[in-house]
This record gives structure tokens, sequence and C-alpha cells, in this order.
């Protein structure tokens, strides 16, 4: 009988499986550090409100995660394309993301999955192969 009742139980999401808002906030938040004590990062974060930052993060992540549809950004391109963000960096975000998962003991099936977004959406984020001078300018202090 249990066998059935497994057998007719849906299968969480990974949003679920993780720990869900709370996880979420906290693989985030996890994440703006590690980013913002990165030297060849920090600059593409002065001027921008951290908080609301963290939130559009939180709700792309969860949808992602299959859990509430509740991001209501920009278009992801149409966002990130003042920012000229380099191939690098961006790969190293996403490498700090993976880090914040792992850091939350997110399962490996997970980080995954979070990996082949970060794939799909590098195309619509990377602009730029060298940073520009404002770039270097704002990293260098």
């Amino acid at each position: 009988m249990n066998a059935a009742i497994d057998v007719l139980t849906p299968t969480q999401s990974m949003y679920e499986r993780i720990g869900g808002a709370e996880t979420v906030r906290s693989v985030v938040d996890r994440l703006y550090v590690l980013v913002i004590e990165d030297e060849r990062l920090r600059g593409y974060f002065d001027n921008v409100d951290l908080a609301s930052q963290k939130r559009h993060m939180a709700a792309l992540l969860s949808q992602v995660l299959g859990g509430p549809k509740a991001y209501g950004g920009r278009d992801l391109a149409e966002a990130h394309a003042p920012l000229r963000i380099t191939a690098e960096h961006y790969a190293l975000v996403g490498d700090y993301l993976t880090a914040a998962l792992l850091i939350a003991h997110a399962p490996r099936d997970v980080i995954d999955a979070v990996g082949e977004v970060l794939a799909a959406s590098r195309g619509q984020i990377v602009r730029s192969v060298e940073p520009d001078a404002v770039q270097l300018a704002s990293r260098a202090g």
C-alpha cells in the first residue's frame, strides 16, 4: 500500500528539495557576499540597490528551480546589455553561484541543472570579450 502512495505522490521540485524560499535567500545572500568580495566583479555593483538586486535574483533562481513564478524583472539581455559583461566575469559569477549552492548542501543534480540554465543564458548576458576602461577603473578603486 505504501508503494502505491509513493507512486501517486508528485515529485518534489528542485526548489522544494533544497528547502524552498529560505534556502534560496541564503544561497543568494552567500552569492552576493562572494561576488562583492571579488575585486574583479565589485565594480558591476557600484550604484546598485543590492537589496533589490537580491530580490530579483532570488525570484529568478526560485523560478529556475521550479518554485514560484515570481520573477518580474526586465528581460535578461536588456538588463545586462549596458554592463558589457565579459565571459570571464560571467563564469566567475557562475562559479560563485555553484559554491553558494554547495554551501547550502544542494544536491548535485540541482547544481547541474542550474549550470545548464547558466550555459543557456550566457548569450543573453555576455556582451564583451574584454572589460572596458570604465570597468577597469571602477575595479581599480
